[in-house]
């Protein structure tokens, strides 16, 4: 009986208007949510430095620097100088290795190929490798490793075809395990060894920063503070003044990643954009249904007022637009959900084309999980508030009428 007179309340326009710009409000969110979380591989080039708005710079090398060494690192004034510019967030140092490091692998013939290398870290916060792999202390006998996505290449493609070997994929090669011999200072040590990750901005073999502090220490010469190459990170990438101030400088940098930077910069501002619109659009579906209740709420207030006189609670009351707007809600979500994937599925097509994708759908799934629960949580909470103000604020106002109504105007008057 009660639902059938609170029907009879509802504006069936305000209802659509609400439901449209829920529904186009959480596609735009859900979608802008998956699409990051899908091209974020795309976005970092599917290197070992995840921030994307990172670059790796060097000085230009010409004959005069050739023949004084000295010149090829970076004095505290030049450090003070690139740090004091306005499109510089951060600027990190490179560390070498001041010690001897052989590499051996044994095959199953028996041989045994060794090679000498270099070793160069960076601050871990720079790499996206798995933290239970990059780990090490003093008493570890692992030694991860990230090589150069060139070093790869240049096998597969240069020295695997000219000795007639066998190429080998980036995760074959991070099965193998090998030695690794550091000597300096009359002593030395063995580690075992993998490769964890590769690095395509980064030209170097890296090892975790607090390995090379340690081992420099114990086996080289010590850190003297002296730096030929710098980790820049960028608060803007698309800054016009980059590359001349770089140029001006005479400074070494890799044209391409701060192409990449720049369109990462863009595709970020852009998800950004269109999520922030959409969180917008949401906000304002909810402003527009609240504002519709409370015309409702108003308009019938008489109505309210009545059931509430004849025995229904406030919560008894609210449950049917509770109902209502619950039910429209959660149809909302899932017709925005199916939307999403559908539109997942037609881009996904491209974005396969140019890498390898490894996300799932979760992402959405969980996204419109927790925004149908906070929407039902609000609303919910609103519309019982709306409906309690509205008839105990007349019930207490009835009261306060009929207490003046029964007092007598004259109290002498007997």
């Amino acid at each position: 009986m009660i639902s059938k007179l609170q029907r009879k309340t509802l504006i069936p326009a305000q209802i659509v208007g609400y439901a449209f710009t829920l529904l186009v409000g959480v596609a735009i969110v859900l979608l802008t949510f998956q699409l990051y979380t899908d091209v974020k591989p795309l976005l970092t080039q599917q290197t070992g430095v995840f921030k994307a708005h990172t670059v790796t710079v060097s000085k230009n090398i010409s004959i005069k620097k050739s023949l004084n060494k000295e010149s090829v690192y970076f004095t505290d004034e030049q450090l003070e100088e690139i740090e004091s510019q306005t499109f510089v967030k951060k600027i990190s140092k490179f560390r070498s290795s001041s010690f001897s490091v052989s590499a051996y692998i044994s095959i199953s013939n028996g041989q045994r190929f060794s090679t000498e290398l270099f070793f160069e870290s960076v601050p871990d916060d720079y790499l996206d490798v798995d933290s239970e792999a990059w780990s090490w202390d003093s008493t570890s006998t692992f030694l991860p490793i990230v090589i150069p996505e060139d070093y790869l290449s240049l096998y597969n493609f240069g020295f695997a075809e000219s000795q007639s070997l066998p190429v080998v994929s980036q995760n074959s090669l991070e099965q193998i395990k090998f030695t690794i011999r550091i000597n300096g200072n009359g002593r030395y040590r063995q580690y075992d060894s993998r490769i964890v990750g590769f690095s395509g901005k980064i030209n170097s073999i890296l090892v975790p920063e607090s390995f090379l502090k340690w081992a420099n220490e114990r086996y080289g010469t010590g850190d003297d503070g002296r730096c030929s190459r710098l980790l820049i990170e960028f608060s803007d990438a698309s800054d016009s003044r980059i590359t001349p101030f770089f140029e001006h400088n005479n400074l070494n940098v890799n044209k391409n990643d701060l192409e990449q930077s720049k369109m990462a910069f863009f595709i970020r501002f852009g998800l950004l954009f269109l999520f922030v619109i959409a969180v917008i659009i949401i906000v304002l579906s909810m402003a527009f249904i609240v504002m519709s209740l409370n015309l409702i709420v108003q308009k019938n207030r008489d109505l309210f007022i009545n059931l509430y006189n004849i025995g229904y609670t406030p919560a008894a009351i609210a449950k049917f637009y509770q109902y209502v707007i619950s039910c429209i809600t959660v149809v909302d979500l899932i017709l925005a959900v199916v939307i999403a994937l559908r539109v997942r599925v037609f881009y996904m097509a491209r974005l396969s084309t140019m890498f390898e994708p490894t996300s799932t759908v979760k992402p959405i799934l969980i996204a419109a999980a927790l925004l149908v629960v906070i929407l039902l949580v609000v609303y919910n909470f609103l519309i019982r508030r709306t409906i309690r103000m509205t008839v105990a604020g007349s019930s207490k106002k009835r009261n306060e009428n009929r207490i003046l109504n029964q007092k007598p105007n004259n109290p002498l008057n007997f």
